[in-house]
């Protein structure tokens, strides 16, 4: 893989964890608990709080994933192991990479 290359995905990266971060915060300062004061709301409206609620939790879940994806992708970049395959050690295809940067196996490799 060019230099080149793997700088515009180290660029995609730190972009993509700088908003994942943005929304990360975002979260945290509007994450409430529900409230089931059955005099205030009724059962139906409780109901779509708490999935609502269930809903954020794994947004919030899925953003710790890809956030710990992406820091593996930067830590390979820095290691000069970004763009090979974890199972056969081949160059993962530039295409694959484009579509997610964090990929770490080659296409052969998953369809096994």
């Amino acid at each position: 893989m060019k230099e080149n290359d793997v700088e515009k995905h180290k660029i995609k990266l730190l972009q993509l964890r700088s908003e994942l971060e943005m929304l990360e915060k975002s979260f945290k300062e509007s994450n409430e608990t529900v409230v089931l004061d059955q005099t205030r709301m009724g059962r139906l409206s409780r109901m779509d709080a708490m999935q609502a609620q269930q809903m954020a939790l794994e947004s919030d879940r899925r953003r710790q994933q890809q956030l710990l994806k992406i820091e593996g992708a930067l830590h390979r970049i820095e290691t000069d192991d970004y763009g090979y395959c974890f199972i056969c050690d081949e160059e993962i295809d530039i295409r694959r990479l484009a579509a997610d940067p964090t990929s770490t196996r080659c296409l052969e490799c998953v369809e096994k």
